[in-house]
């Protein structure tokens, strides 16, 4: 401990062990005495006094001596009114008045302590409140109770603001009580040594507290050692308390042994700070000043007797150096040097938390130059300028701006230059040339004045805002209260006696790990990489739910949630699967089938599974789902469930509760049944489960598993696998949840004096509320929570501005969004609001966001008491006509539905989403309103998926079609109850809509043909130059229409999408979003008495001309998608039928993807590369009862490669053959009851086996 250089701990305070009781106790005393009332004149003291009758020995409360109050000479903000109490006292309150019958009153003051009289510390009521609110008027009392209190001697009363119409004037008392303590003084190489003494005190809980102030920015404050190796320390590091407790305990892993916390900051600042140490058992509390971090420790604290080594004194030194504060970037400190004197030499200390300033400028009167030393970004520049000569620049240090104090020395004599910063040497330069250097008599620090003063102080990159100390000037130290006092120098806008420093990242207010860095005025959080955006890091950049993806327009595929929004959780990776509803899929290590033997009661099996989610995400995601389930999949044969003598479960499972379950199936928890049991057909009827009838022939229970509070399965026990031929298997899938509770949870609100209630909003430090909103009402309130003075209102405050409005005791501020259109047009418009430390914005759909930033020094907390008004007021006027939904305060949804309910005047619910959510609804598919959201109807569309925006696509082979036929003859059509009805064989076809995409490599190719009764057509073919051609031929006398698109080959093998929209005789065509044309058709206007649709080969053609004929003839080789007729969409019939359709298909035509074909969809790629990096993710380490793994994998993995390559090409062969007999044997199987359970879970196991045998070999 004493080989800590320089630790010098300048008295160490009330080191003491205690029992928790004594500090609980003493929190109860009564501490509010008047202190001031029995002072003495000479303990009050003052920067000035307006006259003898204003001094300020006249400024006790409630008197009337002389003018009835002190009142300086001058009004500024440079005055103050200092009382000596005469002895350390604990401060707990404080009462000012102004000047008795007067104008002269405070409005605002800073209220300063110290314990010598000398640097001073302002006092602070929230982490960012400097000042003192004061009196309105002379003779009303204003009393505040300090929280914390203050220990100290001295007091000083600094005024801010004063009533205008008068001038500064104060009557003042302070509360508290007497405050003594023993106090210890260390050099740095003293130290107080305690002797163990084990039976002294209870090793059950304990309390080590100590107070301590230092100038010193590293030390060790405490170390002790126990018998087993174990110790704590206290070390005082850069001004910052690190405890480092190490429980001696070898057999634990180092990462449980040793523990490091950091507490505080500035700590070495020359006041005291507490630090505080209680343990209950492992539990412990580590506080510093008013910031705690609580832990789990191991080992025990052990207890020490008194004693003291080296140069130790039981009383308080007191520092000497006078700090001043830069308070703003027009602050100086101008002092004057000796002009004409041949060096120019100052040297000082500072600290700063900004990375550019002005440090030091100083004029070079022979020269005719000047010198500026500052800092840019954290370095420290030193600039010398002549005239007529190059400016020069030394550069020395780095990181200079990070609050710790840095020494400067500076000297220029003759032609030397040097500078030497924290005792390193950075630079000499000989750039001054053989001239003697000569000062121009005055030395600016920190910044310049105004050039109205005529000084030729320059300043490039602003003031200095900080702190200096220790200041020097031509090797004479500065007496800085003599400047304070105007005998010497001059100044502005500084605090002198003072170091107003103050860590801004402390507590740390950036949210879910974003970096904290700060400025002299603020701080700043970079949320790079954290998942979270905004001031504080606050709001996720993720949705909560697969479903609010899915409402944003996005498909299928890999997602981050973050099922709590705002709040505490992380986001986690996961599987969104969207069908018409959105499944959220979270893996797990555990997905293969497992084969269980050789287990019983004494010697069971357990499996566990872990998921890509932690529990809490886990639990966060499945409350916040509609429904949640999970396959799981028991084989048996002779193993049991349960045991039937005494109903004892032998295997069983175990959920989120980490409860026994012995349930296998079902959405209600009903113990020891199985789904075959719910359903009635287990295979013997006398038991619940299959497994339980104990054949000694394959079986299984599966069911699935829906009960939420017991999802997800962490772990699943057999223990009846111990008798002959006795086996089990089990496989879990994976949890599936859909839905979104909260995303679709809404209210109605009818009349302006409804409103729903809920408990009141906590959101202190920082509060985030979003919603959507639908109305056609003109204004109201959506949202209010009052407190006592504070508030937060949101309203829609006219047709097309929404306002944010809240108090936190800076005074009412507002913001608004306003639109462009108005927002009650009936249709889901999106709030999100945030208030935090720095800021507070709004946002209005995608409208640009509006933000108010918070006063730099201002009031933080929101503090609301009364109840959370939904849809109105407290007052029940200017309430909300409409609907509000999804309502989320700090990512916590308010079930809106479940409270209107009860509510009268509000009724849960709101339709009417596809006037706002239609839009998603693609490629000719319907929105169709749901009592919770809406739905696609993808009826009359060429595309499928949950927004109709997935192609239906087809690969086709060599002679293959797909023949659509409206009707069979031109007489039946009238009756036709099929989507072609819509083309009546009696009805002209004036206009029509064709869109398909293609790919192919072979001309000619006939891609759409439609036929009519009257021998009329349409056709588009790739002719034998490789053009694509429409060819319209709407009168049976005439030769068709021709339209040619030669401008290259398309059958090229790329994809070419081609869109036809005729309206009578005008056509026009686009081809590949860039090729368009539009054509007016001589042969007619009309297509009547369609009789079908062709895609690929013509089998029966008449009338048609030769181009036609010869591309039918040759149909098509390639892939067709999204192949679109009007309402009519042959390959979505052909393929994926929804009900019975008028279409036929010839030759090999199978569902293909168009796009994957040549591997150009980036988006299609990318998502299964994703899905084989996440889906099948399982830990290695996780231990399978009898798994079967290859212990030479490397040696395997070559015969594999080899094997495989072999069997490949045997399998092409037999495959040929397989398929000739595929249909007999599946029609010969079908009156034979193969399909075992053992012969199903047989195959599994082999396919497992292989895979476990294998499963290397992949990878290799």
């Amino acid at each position: 401990m004493g080989s800590v250089a320089g630790a010098v701990l300048k008295t160490l305070l009330l080191l003491s062990t205690q029992n928790w009781n004594r500090v609980i106790a003493g929190n109860s005393y009564d501490c509010d005495e008047p202190l001031v009332s029995a002072l003495s004149p000479a303990s009050f003291s003052s920067s000035s006094e307006l006259s003898s009758s204003h001094g300020p020995g006249f400024a006790r409360l409630n008197r009337r001596d002389g003018a009835g109050g002190w009142s300086p000479l001058v009004s500024n903000k440079y005055q103050w009114l200092q009382i000596d109490l005469g002895e350390r006292m604990e401060i707990t309150a404080v009462a000012t008045q102004g000047g008795y019958g007067s104008s002269n009153w405070v409005t605002s003051y800073l209220l300063m302590f110290s314990d010598s009289g000398r640097n001073w510390k302002q006092y602070r009521q929230e982490d960012s409140i400097w000042g003192f609110s004061g009196n309105a008027n002379a003779d009303s009392v204003v009393y505040y109770r300090l929280q914390p209190s203050i220990k100290a001697r001295f007091l000083r009363f600094i005024p801010l603001e004063w009533n205008p119409r008068g001038r500064i004037g104060m009557r003042i008392e302070v509360f508290g009580c007497a405050y003594r303590s023993e106090v210890v003084d260390l050099d740095g190489k003293s130290s107080l040594v305690y002797r163990f003494d084990q039976n002294s005190l209870s090793p059950i809980k304990d309390v080590i507290s100590l107070k301590f102030k230092t100038m010193q920015s590293d030390g060790i404050l405490l170390h002790r050692e126990g018998q087993n190796g174990d110790h704590i320390t206290l070390d005082l590091r850069r001004g910052k308390l690190f405890l480092l407790i190490n429980s001696g305990e070898s057999k634990l892993p180092s990462a449980h042994t040793l523990i490091n916390l950091t507490l505080g900051s500035l700590l070495d600042d020359q006041h005291w700070h507490s630090v505080l140490i209680q343990r209950l058992g492992r539990q412990v509390n580590f506080t510093v000043d008013e910031h705690r971090h609580h832990f789990h420790a191991q080992g025990e604290f052990s207890y020490l007797d008194l004693d003291y080594e080296g140069n130790v004194s039981f009383s308080c030194s007191q520092s000497q150096s006078v700090p001043v504060t830069f308070l703003s970037p027009r602050s100086y400190l101008a002092l004057p040097g000796f002009s004409g004197e041949d060096e120019l030499s100052a040297t000082f200390q500072f600290r700063t938390w900004n990375k550019a300033g002005l440090l030091l400028f100083s004029e070079l009167q022979l020269v005719s130059g000047g010198l500026l030393l500052f800092l840019n970004d954290g370095k420290l520049k030193l600039n010398l300028y002549q005239p007529g000569k190059l400016p020069s620049d030394i550069t020395a240090g780095v990181g200079l701006n990070d609050g710790q104090w840095h020494s400067i020395s500076l000297s220029a004599k003759r032609n030397h230059l040097s500078v030497v910063v924290d005792g390193q040497v950075a630079s000499v330069a000989s750039s001054l040339g053989s001239e003697q250097t000569y000062s121009g008599g005055t030395y600016y620090f920190g910044g310049c004045p105004d050039n109205s003063l005529g000084s030729k102080c320059k300043n490039p990159l602003g003031g200095f805002q900080g702190c200096m100390r220790l200041i020097s000037v031509s090797n004479k130290v500065v007496d800085l209260i003599s400047v304070q006092q105007g005998s010497l120098g001059n100044f502005s806008d500084l605090q002198i006696d003072s170091c107003g420093i103050t860590d801004r990242c402390l507590p740390n207010y950036c949210e879910h790990g974003g970096e904290c860095s700060q400025s002299w005025n603020t701080f700043h959080c970079n949320c790079a990489n954290t998942g979270y955006t905004g001031a504080t890091c606050h709001n996720s950049i993720y949705e909560q739910s697969c479903e609010s993806y899915k409402h944003r327009g996005n498909t299928s595929g890999f997602y981050y949630i973050d099922s709590d929004g705002s709040g505490p959780l992380e986001p986690f990776l996961l599987y969104c699967n969207m069908t018409e509803t959105a499944w959220t899929v979270i893996q797990h290590n555990g997905s293969d089938l497992t084969r269980v033997r050789n287990t019983n009661p004494e010697n069971p099996y357990a499996g566990f599974f872990e998921y890509v989610a932690s529990m809490e995400q886990l639990q966060a995601t499945i409350n916040l789902a509609d429904h949640c389930e999970q396959e799981l999949t028991y084989y048996c044969k002779k193993s049991r469930l349960a045991n039937k003598q005494d109903g004892r479960p032998l295997s069983w499972w175990v959920g989120r509760t980490n409860e026994t379950q012995t349930y296998w199936g079902g959405s209600l928890p009903d113990p020891q049944k199985c789904t075959c049991g719910l359903e009635g057909n287990c295979i013997d009827s006398q038991y619940y489960c299959n497994c339980d009838a104990d054949r000694n022939e394959w079986t299984n229970d599966t069911g699935f598993l829906s009960y939420k509070e017991h999802l997800p399965v962490r772990k699943i026990v057999v223990t009846d696998t111990g008798r002959p031929h006795s086996e089990a298997a089990y496989k879990l899938g994976p949890l599936l949840c859909r839905g979104d509770r909260s995303f679709w949870n809404s209210a109605s609100f009818n009349t302006e004096a409804s409103y729903l209630h809920f408990p009141t909003f906590h959101g202190e430090l920082s509060a985030d509320v979003s919603f959507f909103f639908k109305t056609t009402a003109s204004s109201g309130v959506f949202l209010e929570n009052l407190g006592i003075t504070d508030f937060i209102r949101i309203e829609l405050r006219s047709p097309a501005v929404v306002t944010f409005s809240f108090d936190v005791g800076n005074g009412p501020f507002e913001i608004s969004v306003q639109s462009p259109t108005h927002f009650n047009d009936n249709q889901w418009h999106h709030v999100k609001v945030e208030r935090n430390m720095k800021e507070a914005t709004i946002q209005v759909d995608q409208l640009l966001p509006k933000t108010q930033p918070a006063p730099t020094d201002g009031h933080v907390l929101l503090q609301l008491n009364s109840q959370l008004f939904v849809g109105g007021t407290a007052t029940r006027q200017r309430g909300f006509l409409g609907c509000i939904r999804s309502l989320q305060l700090n990512g916590m949804s308010l079930d809106l539905e479940e409270r209107a309910k009860v509510t009268p005047g509000v009724e849960p619910g709101c339709r009417g989403h596809c006037s706002s959510y239609g839009k998603l609804c693609l490629n000719g598919g319907k929105c169709r309103e749901k009592l919770s959201g809406f739905s696609c109807d993808c009826t009359f569309s060429a595309y499928t998926g949950p927004f109709c925006s997935k192609e239906i696509s087809a690969y086709f082979g060599s002679g293959s079609s797909v023949i659509y036929n409206f009707q069979e003859n031109y007489s039946l059509s009238k009756n036709s109850s099929s989507h072609a009805a819509s083309f009546h064989g009696d009805m002209k076809l004036s206009r029509e809509m064709i869109k398909f995409s293609f790919r192919t490599a072979r001309a000619p190719s006939l891609l759409l043909y439609v036929s009519s009764f009257y021998k009329e057509y349409l056709s588009v073919i790739i002719a034998k130059n490789g053009s694509l051609q429409i060819r319209y031929k709407l009168n049976r006398y005439q030769e068709p229409d021709v339209v040619n698109f030669d401008f290259k080959s398309m059958a090229d093998g790329q994809l070419h999408h081609v869109e036809i929209n005729r309206e009578e005789g005008v056509l026009f065509v686009e081809i590949d979003d860039n090729a368009r044309r539009q054509v007016h058709l001589s042969s007619g206007t009309e297509l009547s008495a369609i009789k079908s649709l062709v895609l690929g080969r013509i089998s029966e053609y008449t009338d048609v001309d030769q181009e036609t004929a010869l591309a039918g003839a040759q149909g098509f080789l390639g892939c067709l998608s999204a192949v679109q007729l009007g309402h009519v969409a042959p390959l979505k019939a052909a393929l994926q039928p929804s009900h019975p359709a008028p279409v036929t298909v010839s030759g090999h035509v199978t569902e293909s993807s168009c796009v994957s074909q040549a591997g150009t969809d980036a988006t299609s790629r990318e998502r299964t590369h994703s899905f084989a990096d996440h889906s099948g993710t399982r830990d290695d380490r996780e231990p399978l009862a009898n798994a079967i793994r290859s212990d030479s994998a490397v040696i395997g993995g070559l015969i594999a490669v080899v094997i495989f390559i072999l069997l490949c090409i045997a399998a092409i062969a037999v495959r040929i053959y397989q398929q000739k007999r595929l249909y007999k044997r599946n029609e010969a199987k079908r009156s034979e009851n193969v399909d075992s359970a053992e012969a199903v879970l047989k195959s599994e196991l082999n396919i497992q086996s292989a895979v476990n045998e294998n499963q290397k070999e992949y990878f290799f």
